[in-house]
């Protein structure tokens, strides 16, 4: 269990990378353990927690890899708001809705372990949902505030729906 000291340190680092984008798109090769090299620029960014990290499902085809201090931070804010809404007595009303969370939240992120020389093991859960076989190609992607790791025709059917609204997405965020 990390120490308050050890919790405010990797905050701390967090918060440095708080503002940088992250970015690039990258193609490696799964070993035969399903692990996955990630490139030096990332990994720099995904080492502000001592190379701790969440690796989520995201779509099918695609997996999420966040700094894990980073992924708190941003799923306790939509939990908390859940659990103010189950203390007000605002979803008793639909528990077929709070079953599906439960449901799709336990099985949806696992904390994982960036090794030293920048490997990632994929878990055994998460690799059906990649879709992606041992010694098969990923992508790993830039996408802005985490890594994306992605089935390569599952990123060519994305950026084919996506990439024409790349300016109109661009300009709202410029704005």
């Amino acid at each position: 269990m990390p120490s308050r000291d050890d919790s405010a340190e990797a905050a701390k680092k967090s918060a440095q990378h708080a503002d940088e984008l992250i970015l690039g798109e990258f193609t490696r090769t799964l070993d035969e353990r399903f692990r996955v090299a990630l490139p030096n620029e990332l990994v720099a960014v995904l080492r502000a927690d001592d190379g701790r990290c969440v690796l989520a499902k995201e779509r099918p085809g695609c997996l999420s890899l966040w700094e894990a201090s980073a992924w708190r931070q941003r799923n306790n804010l939509g939990l908390d708001l859940i659990r103010a809404k189950l203390r007000a007595g605002k979803l008793a009303e639909h528990p077929e809705r709070l079953q599906l969370l439960g449901r799709l939240l336990s099985t949806r992120h696992a904390e994982v372990q960036v090794a030293d020389r920048g490997r990632l093991l994929i878990p055994d859960g998460f690799r059906g949902f990649l879709k992606a076989a041992a010694g098969g190609d990923v992508m790993l992607i830039g996408a802005g505030v985490c890594v994306e790791i992605w089935q390569p025709d599952a990123w060519v059917a994305y950026l084919d729906r996506r990439m024409p609204r790349f300016r109109k997405v661009f300009g709202r965020l410029t704005q």
